[in-house]
């Protein structure tokens, strides 16, 4: 059983940690929760999709009545999600990503027109940023989008897009005029628009609907962009700032899970006459486990506490924590198979599928080497010659 003695810290509110109490009950009973997308990959990611709408959950990743995003909802929710099944985390996570920058930057009109959808589990959204030359560094994307009197018409490619071949409606950055940052605009494309097209799914170590995709002579209608032209980098980052401390909350799940999968390991398998967890070195490894998760939880916490008492950016907490928790949660995840030993790498084994889930998150939504040229740039924001 995980500890859930962290939801006693004042990050959270009362409301937290009884969504947090109901999440956790209906998780242990909804046997969607527990698919990984092994032999039927689509398959099952609708069957999670279903299962999160009828349970209501969808409704935490858009706005609430208020039209605000709830940044702690969203990270408990990937956190429990990501100790049962790396899956249901990603199609909870890819309704949230995939219509975020609808929540929060588009009209009222827009809200309700694509919303509603996304939480009802009736549309599969995506996000579709990243190209083949053009994935960290989001200024140099070459996807276009020329404005044709009442319509947009986009060319370019996209590649690494989660949901990409599975989705209805795609949120989609391309360039709109001059080179760099400022030339960037958001586009809402729905996946049976003339001219966009699947070039190729793309198969990964843990079983992830992602693809290629490719617009030629697309044409949209001028109200499907986002803000106004050149305003896409923003929407982008902003985007990203919200949704980076989830990913790093997936990771804590991942990580949970590990030290659960250990320690019943260690305290259940007697070697040299003795239970395992009565070697010094496997408590060394279990104490070790056990201060990385404290530490990413409360980095993820913290940032996750500052958005939703309304800072307009927590780009160096983000950072932190997405970077923190998921390089850590390898480590974790790491001794875990290492206690488990043999059968630690045995298909299959909940550890053994941990280590495969985890890798990807260290890359994804910035790798690791990027949050720390956002880390150092914030921290020497200020001083003379910083960058």
């Amino acid at each position: 059983m995980a500890d859930r003695t962290f939801l006693d810290w004042p990050f959270f509110d009362d409301r937290h940690r009884a969504f947090a109490a109901d999440l956790d009950a209906w998780a242990d009973k909804t046997a969607a929760v527990g698919l990984h997308g092994d032999q039927d990959l689509d398959g099952d990611c609708r069957a999670i999709l279903k299962a999160l709408a009828e349970g209501g959950w969808l409704n935490n990743a858009i706005p609430d009545a208020a039209g605000k995003l709830d940044v702690r909802t969203l990270c408990l929710t990937r956190e429990t999600l990501a100790r049962r099944s790396g899956l249901a985390d990603f199609v909870f996570a890819m309704q949230g990503l995939g219509s975020g920058p609808i929540s929060l930057f588009g009209t009222d009109d827009q809200k309700a027109r694509w919303l509603p959808g996304v939480a009802s589990g009736q549309t599969i959204a995506a996000f579709a940023l990243s190209e083949p030359e053009a994935g960290s560094d989001v200024a140099a994307l070459s996807t276009s989008a020329r404005r044709d009197g009442d319509h947009w018409v986009l060319d370019g490619t996209k590649t690494f897009i989660s949901n990409g071949g599975l989705a209805d409606r795609y949120t989609v950055f391309a360039r709109t005029g001059e080179g760099g940052a400022k030339g960037l605009g958001a586009f809402v494309v729905d996946a049976d628009t003339p001219g966009f097209e699947i070039v190729e799914r793309i198969p990964l170590m843990a079983p992830h609907p992602l693809a290629t995709i490719r617009f030629k002579d697309c044409r949209i209608d001028a109200d499907r962009i986002l803000g106004a032209p050149g305003e896409g980098f923003r929407i982008a980052m902003a985007t990203l700032d919200v949704f980076r401390s989830t990913v790093a909350a997936a990771a804590l799940g991942f990580s949970r899970r590990a030290f659960d999968e250990a320690a019943t390991r260690a305290t259940s398998r007697n070697l040299f006459g003795a239970p395992m967890s009565d070697l010094q070195l496997v408590q060394a490894s279990l104490a070790e486990m056990a201060l990385k998760i404290d530490a990413s939880a409360l980095l993820i916490y913290r940032a996750a506490w500052l958005k939703d008492q309304g800072a307009p950016r927590v780009t160096r907490e983000a950072a932190m924590a997405k970077l923190y928790a998921t390089d850590e949660a390898q480590a974790v995840i790491d001794a875990a198979v290492q206690i488990f030993g043999g059968l630690g790498v045995v298909s299959g084994n909940p550890v053994e599928r941990l280590y495969r889930e985890i890798r990807a998150l260290r890359i994804y939504e910035g790798a690791s080497e990027v949050q720390k040229i956002v880390i150092a740039r914030q921290a020497l924001a200020g001083f003379a010659g910083g960058l």
